[in-house]
């Protein structure tokens, strides 16, 4: 790829063979990170909400790692949630275990639907890593 370096922690391969969706690009030292879901290790949707706040920030938390970096590099955060009212304190008690200061810029965006039914939140970032390369 002439743009950048393909990101692919092991066990996202679906998302890249099947999906045909990035999970990370790395560009320079800019990581874009795909929206992730919060399914469980196992691939199904846990019902509670907060374990699939939990899972979405774990999934991106290991894009970050594979490609060198950790959520201290998130510079920008986005998030589109099913319940966005209903959802927004218990999403945002999960947050702040992974998003300390300095906090990235943020948006949040409530939904009708999203890609897997059921599906409360999807999650997606861009970081600047120190001394990554494409």
């Amino acid at each position: 790829m002439a743009h950048g370096k393909v990101v692919i922690p092991d066990g996202m391969q679906v998302q890249y063979e099947d999906w045909q969706i990035a999970p990370g690009l790395l560009v320079g030292d800019t990581l874009y990170c795909s929206g992730q879901i919060g399914v469980g290790p196992d691939g199904t949707l846990p019902g509670d909400p907060e374990q699939q706040f939990i899972q979405a920030f774990e999934h991106v938390g290991r894009i970050l790692e594979a490609a060198g970096g950790g959520f201290e590099d998130i510079v920008e955060l986005s998030s589109f949630h099913v319940g966005l009212q209903e959802h927004m304190e218990s999403f945002t008690k999960i947050r702040s275990r992974y998003i300390v200061k300095p906090y990235p810029a943020e948006t949040a965006v409530g939904v009708a639907e999203l890609g897997i039914p059921d599906a409360l939140v999807e999650i997606k970032a861009t970081a600047v890593l120190r001394g990554a390369r494409s």
